[in-house]
């Protein structure tokens, strides 16, 4: 396991990215406290007792009813025999149950793993044969096509169930119940023994003490495709936890009670996991849930409704403030107008024309941060209280900072560390961005020689290896140029997928586009495209390679076009460029069927 070589995280006040950009209201420093998550939300519970902390199916949850329902689960699960370093995964979309299970897991020193809700089974066995969990807690519709298949083969022991409206009692919700007890999916959970997790809710609290050390155990396993693109799990301790949660929370101009989180993206996720989750308990706020992706109706009609008197926040990739930007019944949600004040857009970047329509129609403020799940996952956004600057991926957060070094060996040292004699800066310095913080992982989950590729030692710190290329501003904000892995190597010239993307959406009839390499016999790899035209357009791929000739350089233009009624995302809304890749005739040629 490695070993933290420092206890501090302080970073030079002297650096330049603290110059120009950095937001008054933001400490530079902050002594990040070695606490566990649960003694984290104690502390905001005494706080905030009676406020709200979670909003789901029109019912209202408030601080202490949550820790009372943790309480419960938790005395539940250590008298089932999850003891502290076993696993506990967890199959359920956004909900009451999703939340508390993960602060009574990690309560009694278990270690909380959440699932993707749209995996099939043999992505999901795939996850339990690298965790390894001793329990499960499934939502009751998805246990028979996802769960039932692969439950035999897996090391869970124990399976808790629950219906996705079990906690939901509020009064709207009530005078409804009657239309939507045929809509709510159910289903049977037959494994032996299994539980009924409000049957667990009942269990007198009497939480056992468990000794744990912040910065060696892990809170969460969190899958990741890392820098080599296979799956992973990711160490993240107590310590990266609350560090990364509070790290937000000052980001966001520090504790705002009563400011609601909009909770469109997936809990299992990283983004999630800190922004939504961790980060609202850390502002004194709440999180707006939703079990199922919201249409912009439904969103803007929530959003209305619900009071929020502080604003809110919103994070998520671009094509989710795309679409409400462009929302033409926004006009008849005048209440949305001016809320949506803290919106991060992650997982890609923010264009000016998407964050300009967004301002203009919904009166909000949008960002572009970055980050990874390695980094739990946040690692820098841009102003959100003044101006700031567009086409790059903001300042590193409180008590972060990142440097540039050569991609294809760290240990000739940094490029560039954002220091006031430092001079190699501009693209022709580009090199893998390297982050060091208290949010950087523990490890890659019994891969240590994946590990040691990814955290490395550099006077006396250790760096976080990003497997992004990118350069750094003389004001020290970063440009990410594209990943390590998927740079295109055609005639011996380095092309950026994510450079070519952006120039081929400067077309006005490009909506989206993907890059990828494809094999060639002479070139070695050839740039494909493939595009999503605006409503209307009849452009064809002759007509766009065509205009690529007049405006792009020579090894950047697409060999290839493809046109797709629509680009491929996964939940979270980054482009799928790799499943384009791999399923197209000429990869599938040279490599052959792509492996499960």
């Amino acid at each position: 396991m490695p070993v933290k070589l420092e206890d501090k995280y302080q970073v030079d006040e002297n650096k330049i990215w603290f110059k120009k950009w950095w937001p008054e209201n933001v400490p530079k420093n902050y002594d990040f406290p070695e606490k566990t998550v649960n003694q984290f939300l104690d502390e905001q519970v005494e706080k905030h007792a009676d406020r709200y902390i979670m909003w789901f199916l029109d019912t209202w949850m408030t601080y202490k009813e949550f820790q009372d329902h943790v309480k419960a689960l938790a005395t539940a699960l250590s008298q089932l025999g999850i003891k502290k370093g076993d696993v506990v995964a967890m199959h359920l979309g956004n909900c009451f149950q999703y939340v508390i299970g993960y602060y009574a897991i990690t309560r009694i020193g278990a270690i909380a793993s959440g699932i993707n809700p749209t995996y099939q089974p043999m992505e999901i066995l795939h996850q339990f044969d690298i965790i390894k969990p001793k329990a499960l807690i499934a939502l009751d519709a998805l246990y028979e096509p996802y769960i039932k298949p692969i439950i035999d083969k897996s090391s869970v022991e124990i399976v808790i169930y629950t219906n996705i409206a079990d906690l939901a009692h509020g009064l709207g919700f009530k005078r409804t119940l009657g239309k939507l007890l045929k809509k709510i999916p159910t289903g049977k959970v037959d494994f032996p023994g299994a539980l009924k997790f409000m049957d667990l809710l009942k269990t007198p609290p009497n939480v056992p003490e468990v000794k744990i050390d912040v910065k060696t155990h892990p809170s969460t396993y969190i899958m990741t495709g890392g820098t080599t693109g296979l799956p992973k799990a990711a160490v993240l301790t107590h310590f990266n936890v609350v560090s990364n949660a509070l790290q937000c929370a000052l980001w966001l101009g520090g504790e705002k009670p009563g400011i609601g989180s909009v909770g469109v993206l997936p809990l299992f996720h990283s983004f999630a996991h800190t922004v939504v989750m961790n980060a609202s308990i850390a502002l004194g706020g709440w999180m707006m849930l939703f079990p199922r992706p919201p249409s912009q109706d439904e969103l803007c009609a929530t959003i209305e409704k619900l009071p929020c008197p502080e604003g809110l926040i919103y994070a998520g990739a671009e094509i989710l403030f795309k679409r409400l930007a462009e929302f033409e019944g926004l006009k008849n949600y005048p209440g949305v107008m001016g809320k949506l004040m803290l919106c991060i857009s992650g997982a890609g970047p923010l264009h000016r024309p998407v964050r300009d329509a967004f301002v203009k129609n919904t009166g909000g403020n949008i960002v572009e941060g970055y980050g990874l799940t390695e980094s739990t996952p946040v690692v820098s956004a841009g102003n959100l209280f003044g101006e700031s600057p567009i086409g790059v991926i903001g300042l590193p957060v409180t008590g972060t900072e990142w440097g540039i070094w050569p991609s294809e060996d760290f240990d000739k040292g940094p490029i560039c560390l954002g220091n006031p004699d430092d001079t190699n800066f501009g693209e022709e310095h580009t090199g893998e961005i390297c982050v060091h913080g208290p949010q950087v992982m523990l490890e890659y989950l019994n891969k240590p020689d994946e590990t040691a590729e990814t955290i490395k030692e550099y006077d006396g710190k250790l760096w976080l290896l990003t497997g992004d290329i990118g350069f750094m501003n003389s004001d020290g904000t970063i440009e990410i140029r594209d990943r390590k892995k998927q740079l295109i190597k055609y005639k011996g010239y380095s092309v950026y997928p994510k450079e070519v993307e952006e120039l081929l959406m400067k077309h006005p009839e490009i909506s989206e586009a993907a890059v990828a390499g494809i094999p060639h016999d002479e070139f070695g790899e050839a740039v494909k495209a493939w595009v999503q035209l605006t409503p209307g357009s009849t452009l064809t791929p002759e007509e766009i390679k065509k205009w690529a000739e007049e405006n792009m350089t020579h090894y950047k233009r697409p060999y290839y076009v493809e046109i797709l009624d629509e680009i491929p995302k996964n939940l979270i809304g980054k482009v799928q460029r790799r499943i384009l890749q791999i399923n197209d005739p000429l990869y599938k040629a040279k490599y052959g069927e792509p492996k499960e």
